[in-house]
C-alpha cells in the first residue's frame, strides 16, 4: 500500500483547505509547516517580506521539525504561489529533507499568477525524485471533483 504525506505551508488558509482536501480524497499523513517567526497578517508588509527572503535564498525556521519524508513513498507538496514560486518555508523543507527516489507532487494555490514556477523550482530543489504534474488553484476556488480527476490522472485514486 503506497503511504502518502502531504506537506504544506499555508499562510491564508486557501493551501490548507487544498492539502485537506488531498488527504480527504487520496490518505495520508498531514504535515503543517509553520515558521518559528509568523509572517506578517498585513498584506503589503507580507508581500514586501516575501519578495526579500525570495531573492535571498532565506530559508526560515520551522516552529516544528517537519515530519520525516522516508518512510512515505508520495509527498505532496503544497505552497502558495509567492512571487512566482514556492513559498519560504516549503523551500526549508526541500533543503532539510531528502527525497530521492520519491515521488513528489505539488499543488498550489494563487492569486491570479497560476503556478508559475513552483513545479521547476521544487524540481531543482529535490532533483532525485520523480516529479508528477501538479495542481494550481485561485484562492479557495478548488472543487473537489477537480482535484479527484486530477488525483485519478496521476494514478493516486
Amino acid at each position: 500500500m503506497t503511504k502518502n504525506l502531504i506537506v504544506y505551508y499555508s499562510h491564508s488558509s486557501h493551501t490548507a483547505n487544498l492539502a485537506k482536501m488531498i488527504q480527504k480524497l487520496a490518505g495520508g499523513t498531514l504535515c503543517e509547516l509553520i515558521p518559528r517567526d509568523s509572517y506578517p497578517s498585513v498584506y503589503r508588509e507580507l508581500v514586501d517580506q516575501a519578495k526579500k527572503e525570495i531573492t535571498s535564498g532565506y530559508l526560515p525556521e520551522l516552529k516544528v521539525p517537519a515530519e520525516s519524508a522516508e518512510s512515505y513513498d508520495i509527498i505532496f507538496l503544497g505552497t502558495p504561489n509567492w512571487w512566482s514560486t514556492l513559498a519560504p518555508p516549503v523551500a526549508t523543507f526541500l533543503h532539510r529533507q531528502s527525497l530521492a527516489g520519491k515521488t513528489v507532487v505539488p499543488f498550489c494555490t494563487h492569486g491570479g499568477g497560476g503556478s508559475g514556477r513552483v513545479s521547476q523550482d521544487i524540481a531543482k530543489l529535490c532533483p532525485d525524485a520523480v516529479l508528477r504534474p501538479g495542481f494550481a488553484a485561485y484562492e479557495n476556488s478548488a472543487k473537489e471533483t477537480d482535484v479527484a480527476a486530477w488525483l485519478a490522472g496521476l494514478g493516486v485514486l
